[in-house]
């Protein structure tokens, strides 16, 4: 009877193991797709540039909503499927823990999948926020750009200053355009300006438009040569501010770090 429940118990161990497995190839296989699917759809906007400016605005605009709703899509999917059968798993582990007959082996096995289980758990959440931040919808732009920056203070070595008024007038929509535009200035100034400071200011006007001002001591670029590289970062802010219709200043010098200031008179 007793080897009948432990060969029972190891096939319920050998079949969490082999979800695991299943769970964490979906997962990843998610997050490739949407990885080649982004820099497909990249590469065929460059490929579609025109002579017009404006036609150049209008096919990255097409490009930011696909992008968007390809990012709500995959944050979906992540919740709904991923995330949910990871938790029958690490509850159903729990279960299986809680039998005070159960072998070291059995124990060590079981709290092997339960520690893979939640890991994996935590990855797909945070992909899923970092996909569409559920924050912004809920509480406001405000908080979620206090809690991207705080992210960004504790997971890179950079001191940030922010004085962020409450944007509480404009839609959801045109706050992530703002909430996307300062993540990417944010990497900008990370990654490629090698900055250790960074200054954020927000200012609500009094026309119901706001001025946003990014400075950061990073090493700086020329602007009008940077525009010319290949990638659409600062295309893709411009494109985001033109969504707002708003005003994009640069202003830049190398080794004398950058200022990013965005106008925008008005939410019509």
């Amino acid at each position: 009877m007793e080897e009948e429940y432990f060969a029972s118990l190891e096939q319920i161990i050998g079949a969490l193991v082999y979800g695991i497995i299943f769970l964490v190839l979906v997962t990843t296989g998610l997050i490739l797709f949407f990885h080649y699917s982004r820099k497909k759809i990249t590469e065929k906007e460059i490929e579609k540039i025109a002579i017009s400016l404006d036609q150049k605005q209008k096919v990255l605009q097409a490009s930011i909503a696909a992008q968007e709703e390809e990012r709500k899509r995959i944050a979906k999917d992540l919740h709904d499927a991923i995330s949910a059968k990871l938790n029958v798993v690490s509850l159903t582990t729990h279960v299986l823990l809680e039998d005070e007959g159960l072998d070291i082996e059995h124990q060590n096995s079981l709290n092997h999948i339960l520690d893979v289980t939640t890991k994996t758990l935590e990855s797909s959440r945070k992909i899923a926020h970092d996909l569409m931040p559920p924050i912004l919808e809920k509480f406001g732009l405000k908080v979620a750009l206090e809690e991207l920056l705080e992210e960004f203070t504790k997971s890179k070595q950079i001191e940030i200053e922010s004085n962020i008024d409450d944007l509480n007038f404009l839609s959801t929509d045109k706050g992530l355009h703002i909430f996307r535009i300062i993540q990417e200035l944010l990497n900008n100034s990370t990654r490629h300006g090698k900055a250790s400071l960074i200054i954020l200011e927000i200012k609500k006007l009094s026309n119901e438009g706001f001025r946003i001002t990014f400075s950061d001591n990073g090493v700086g670029f020329d602007f009008d040569e940077d525009r010319k590289k290949p990638g659409i970062g600062l295309q893709n802010i411009e494109s985001r501010v033109a969504i707002l219709n708003g005003e994009f200043i640069v202003n830049s010098k190398l080794n004398k770090g950058s200022t990013f200031i965005i106008n925008c008179n008005s939410d019509e």
